[in-house]
């Protein structure tokens, strides 16, 4: 069996964390990051059984700042 390394990327919506598989588009949750990741690769392998996913390109990762503007009450 060959192997692969996918990126995650989590966030936090109210109770839940989020996580997406960001090069397959795959998504899952949990209410600890852990619990997030492990359900996201439960269902990244679920998908990658169905959809061959050969030569996926790779991923550039970055951040970017940018100036946010708060509502006034």
């Amino acid at each position: 069996m060959k192997t692969r390394n996918f990126t995650a990327s989590i966030h936090k919506e109210k109770k839940f964390y989020v996580a997406t598989c960001v090069e397959v588009g795959t998504v899952s949750q949990g209410k600890t990051m852990e619990d997030a990741l492990k359900n996201l690769k439960e269902a990244t392998e679920l998908y990658l059984e169905e959809f061959h996913v050969k030569n996926a390109e790779p991923v550039f990762l970055t951040t970017f700042t940018t100036q946010v503007y708060a509502k006034t009450a």
